[in-house]
């Protein structure tokens, strides 16, 4: 079977922009598309996530606009992110139940997307993110991990907690996340990381007092996060929980923003799971 690491990288053209995505898995079932963090492209997601989820589904990753292989300039706003997943999943045909797994800012754009175009999704999971007005403390998680020059990759204290079993469990990801050597994506420099930063930021910063958003979605949902997320807390986790109809939750111990990175494999079952009942 294709893995995240063999899979081509393919282009699909929609309203001027040519998107890059790869595709796993079956050709037929219910599509689970992936919506990628803050810089991230399609080589950053886990290849053990992802290739796991493939085994019983079709499961597509893809570089939104600007980002990666995939051509445009990185939108500064949630809203217009989404018109563009939207927009890359009509151009592959898919109008109607898919679906999402939002991580982190993907997570905004599949709310944006299951209380805009409700007929779209059938079901989703938002891991590691936050509901429109939520907490955010991107600058300062930036900044700390930075503070680490003895680490080899930023996403080590970026992503992951000080505890010996969670640096262990990242450094395993790492490991996994660059087996694939050709046909490798463009690191994101500021031309994505300046737009996404402030779309991170605002949508944040653009309160939603009575949840509003929250109470229009009807999907089952399920939300995962990590214990110690310093970058979108687990509070926020809770709240989409109590203010989604239809959520469920689960919280992984001793794990960070990339909780699902460093338990892959009891993710992957949990999504299954839902994405099964």
């Amino acid at each position: 079977m294709v893995s995240l690491e063999t899979a081509p990288t393919e282009f699909v053209e929609a309203s001027g922009i040519r998107f890059a995505h790869r595709q796993l898995g079956h050709r037929q079932g219910t599509p689970l598309i992936l919506l990628q963090h803050f810089t991230g492209t399609m080589d950053s997601w886990d290849p053990a996530v992802v290739n796991a989820l493939a085994e019983h589904r079709p499961v597509i990753v893809f570089d939104n606009t600007g980002v990666g292989k995939s051509s445009g300039r990185t939108p500064d706003n949630v809203a217009q992110m989404a018109t563009d997943a939207e927009n890359f999943m009509a151009a592959l045909g898919y109008f109607l139940h898919v679906d999402l797994l939002g991580f982190s800012l993907g997570g905004f754009v599949a709310q944006v997307l299951a209380v805009e175009k409700p007929h779209l999704v059938r079901k989703m999971i938002l891991v590691g993110t936050a509901p429109r007005g939520g907490e955010e403390h991107l600058h300062k998680a930036l900044e700390e991990a930075h503070s680490h020059p003895e680490a080899p990759d930023v996403r080590l204290p970026l992503f992951f907690t000080p505890s010996e079993s969670s640096q262990t469990a990242g450094r395993a990801f790492l490991r996994r996340a660059s087996v694939r050597t050709l046909d490798r994506e463009p690191e994101s420099g500021q031309a994505v990381s300046e737009p996404q930063a402030r779309a991170l930021i605002d949508w944040c910063a653009t309160k939603d007092p009575d949840h509003s958003m929250l109470k229009a979605i009807d999907h089952p949902v399920l939300v995962l996060s990590g214990s110690d997320d310093t970058i979108l807390p687990d509070a926020n986790a809770y709240l989409m929980f109590k203010q989604i109809k239809n959520a469920q939750l689960i919280m992984y111990p001793d794990s960070g923003h990339a909780a699902l990175f460093q338990y892959p494999e009891l993710f992957a079952d949990h999504v299954r799971l839902f994405l099964d009942e």
